[in-house]
């Protein structure tokens, strides 16, 4: 099975410094490196029954798929695993995060043993179907419900309008929260959701949920319902894995807050001291707590702390997207799916249009093999020449990633005013060509990143004799 650890960022439409919502995740995996890639699935090709590669779960599927974007493995050997993307009415979605878990509620309702739905099938069976992010809730809720799952795991769907994030209790329960328009949410690898309201809208859980939980005295506080007391973890992995990326983002957004690295309750909603944007969130999907003594790069700590918490940005960030729903452009042009391949401390993110029939060869014809046309493959080599002394290479990649991104925002700008008035396949059309644009500018930028890397550190070699010696 494919190990999948992540870290998720929610920002509500009046959080955002220009009125979107954004959902946002890295997708991590272990020790082997799995290569990824950016489609667009039609319907002509979205299966209409499903069978999942890793436990042959069979689901049938409904007979009118919409198109959608996603960003599946590129040997499908464990299955699609699709990730994230934007369908053709601009909702969004992406799974998963894996959380954590406790053995009160696995003696009640026990994870599936090679059965069931996981990370593997949720985009596939879900965001084809769906036309808001609460209906994105339903639907997952129905399929954990009627399949169940072998594992724990977070999502996120948004549209305009909302955000809701939706986390797996068990084999087969679930529950979900809105996430308020004016906060911003962190979830690291633990179960994340705390405070619960069960007579509020803007939650939502598996109809037995709250009877499950008195019935088997599952809930350790006095008053009320905390769903990580209840069905989560406070181990000490949790105070050296999980916690201190949420204290990091929580610091970064507010100086002031209080919290600590080793908190076991870093608050779910929180709230920033100002607009966030998207560049806010590429830093912080690379960020290895700079500025910090946990910093592996920095020069503050002693060995041991640069050890002690994981960071986000890590060698095992193999893609990571902000699925962005804007609201001041036409409908046409609002879904945005920005996309990084590798580890994000040594690559940029693309905002490409999601509203488009194919996508550049760049970002999809990853191969499983390392080759030099795949924009994953050399992410992926620049990040380990750049591990091996950050110091050196670390300003040409700061000088690498503000070029690209300005360059793409650029063309996004022009894009956004010369498609205005265009609608349906000449809509499509230029928002692919856009999209080549910036796929083209991105891997012409690596390429010369590479090369400047290699230039800087030739004369740092140790294999070295030179005349003045």
């Amino acid at each position: 099975m494919k190990p999948t650890e992540c870290t998720t960022i929610l920002v509500g439409k009046k959080a955002s410094i220009d009125g979107s919502t954004m959902i946002a995740r890295s997708e991590d995996g272990g020790r082997e490196i799995i290569p990824e890639s950016f489609k667009v699935v039609h319907p002509a090709d979205q299966p209409r029954h499903y069978k999942s590669v890793i436990t042959g779960c069979e689901v049938d599927l409904p007979e009118e798929p919409m198109r959608y974007t996603s960003a599946p493995d590129a040997s499908g050997k464990q299955g699609i695993w699709a990730a994230a993307g934007i369908n053709e009415v601009n909702v969004a979605m992406t799974a998963t995060e894996t959380i954590t878990t406790n053995a009160r509620i696995q003696g009640v309702d026990p994870l599936l043993v090679n059965a069931g739905l996981g990370e593997e099938d949720f985009v596939t069976l879900t965001l084809p179907y769906i036309h808001t992010a609460r209906e994105g809730v339903t639907r997952v809720g129905h399929l954990l419900e009627k399949y169940g799952t072998y594992e724990m795991n977070g999502m996120a769907f948004a549209d305009h309008d909302e955000i809701w994030y939706l986390e797996t209790i068990g084999g087969h329960h679930w529950a979900a929260r809105r996430i308020p328009d004016d906060a911003y949410v962190v979830a690291p690898n633990r179960l994340n959701i705390d405070e619960f309201d069960f007579d509020s809208p803007d939650f939502m859980a598996s109809a037995d949920l709250q009877e499950l939980i008195n019935t088997y005295h599952l809930n350790p506080d006095f008053e009320g319902y905390n769903f990580r007391h209840i069905f989560g973890s406070a181990t000490i992995k949790d105070t050296h894995y999980n916690n201190p990326r949420a204290w990091y983002v929580h610091h970064y957004f507010d100086p002031e807050s209080t919290t600590t690295p080793l908190d076991q309750d870093q608050p779910f909603i929180t709230y920033a001291n100002r607009k966030i944007s998207v560049d806010d969130i590429m830093f912080l999907m690379a960020s290895h707590y700079q500025n910090t003594p946990y910093d592996a790069y920095g020069d503050q700590g002693t060995p041991a702390e640069k050890k002690r918490f994981r960071p986000i940005g890590i060698n095992r960030n193999f893609e990571t997207h902000v699925l962005q729903i804007r609201n001041d452009v036409p409908t046409g042009l609002a879904g945005v799916q920005w996309l990084g391949f590798g580890p994000n401390t040594f690559n940029a993110m693309v905002p490409f249009y999601t509203n488009i029939t194919d996508t550049p060869a760049s970002f999809r014809d990853t191969g499983a093999k390392f080759n030099l046309h795949s924009i994953f493959w050399l992410n992926k080599l620049m990040s380990q020449l750049g591990d091996t002394n950050f110091k050196l290479y670390g300003e040409l990649e700061d000088a690498f990633e503000q070029k690209t991104v300005a360059g793409c925002y650029q063309i996004q700008h022009a894009t956004d005013q010369e498609a205005q008035a265009l609608q349906g396949a000449a809509l499509q059309a230029a928002l692919t060509t856009a999209n080549q644009k910036m796929a083209d500018l991105t891997f012409a930028n690596t390429v010369e990143l590479l090369g400047a890397m290699v230039d800087e550190g030739h004369s740092h070699m140790q294999l070295k004799y030179d005349l003045l010696d």
